[in-house]
């Protein structure tokens, strides 16, 4: 398994975590950590949205760091090297450059 997959396997976990996370907030005060247990949940409903906002902008630090060291651990088995669109030429060889045209004499009446 290489690095590059370990990476992806590890930002589907946190992509399925995120959504889990916002989608039991509520921005109303209205969702689920609201009516899970009601006043008689530990800590109240105030420590939970604190809990939730914290742990959704954790995880979505924690998915921007790991795509961008996915990035980075990219070996490139894919990459631009062999591309059609860009194709490998050589520098053009050095001209020499014209020669300056040579005066013409002016009319004489």
């Amino acid at each position: 398994m290489s690095t590059f997959s370990i990476f992806l396997v590890l930002i589907t976990i946190v992509c399925f975590l995120l959504v889990v996370v916002i989608m039991v907030q509520n921005p109303k005060g209205g969702g689920l950590s609201s009516s899970i247990g009601g006043s008689q949940m530990l800590g109240g409903v105030q420590k939970t949205t604190d809990f939730l906002d914290k742990s959704t902008w954790t995880l979505a630090t924690i998915l921007i760091a790991l795509i961008l060291l996915s990035s980075l651990s990219f070996t490139g088995s894919l990459s631009d090297n062999d591309s059609k669109i860009i194709e490998k030429t050589e520098a053009p060889a050095a001209t020499t450059p014209a020669t300056p045209a040579t005066p013409v004499a002016p009319a004489t009446k």
